[in-house]
């Protein structure tokens, strides 16, 4: 039964055209993304066995490491991600902070639950440039309660520099429709 819903939901994805051809990018049903446990549904992210969001494309945010309670991206940053003063803008930066964290929590929730972000701080340490190169964040589970769940996340470029770090409170609920 499983196996048919997932075959009739692929049909659904929106497909997008990538830079990267080799990746398939989508928007996954919610119904397959809440269908199996968070660990289960991110490690399928990782391995390209579901597609990637079509923002990972847009920023060049890309999940590479999985484990519960702890996740890893790489991003590169690019000149198109400038703001006026010539810097990488530091809401790329969020956003790669917010993927880290917000999935370092996706990846404890059990089948049936989703998440939202209802907080974030980050702390800017030092500004990054397109010749920064690719940098590294890890984002680590803190707290995984019933309804509130909080992370902290850290981005270093290639030399192990700290850039940012930040902490992320996320609200976890029961997707309606599914077993709680």
């Amino acid at each position: 039964m499983q196996e048919k819903a997932r075959a009739e939901a692929k049909q659904r994805m929106t497909a997008m055209s990538t830079s990267h051809p080799a990746i398939e990018v989508g928007v996954v049903p919610r119904e397959i993304a809440t269908g199996v446990a968070g660990l289960a549904f991110l490690e399928g992210l990782r391995d390209g066995t579901q597609p990637a969001p079509p923002f990972a494309v847009e920023t060049d945010v890309w999940i590479v490491e999985v484990e519960r309670g702890r996740v890893v991206f790489e991003a590169t940053p690019s000149s198109r991600f400038y703001n006026p003063l010539g810097t990488v803008h530091g809401g790329w930066i969020s956003t790669l902070l917010d993927s880290a964290m917000g999935c370092a929590v996706h990846s404890v929730l059990k089948a049936g639950q989703a998440y939202t972000t209802i907080d974030m701080t980050i702390n800017f340490v030092r500004p990054v440039f397109e010749k920064t190169g690719k940098l590294r964040c890890e984002g680590k589970i803190i707290h995984a309660g019933g309804r509130i769940a909080t992370a902290e996340g850290r981005v270093w470029d290639e030399a192990g520099t700290l850039i940012a770090h930040g902490s992320e409170t996320c609200m976890v609920m029961t997707v309606p429709g599914t077993a709680s």
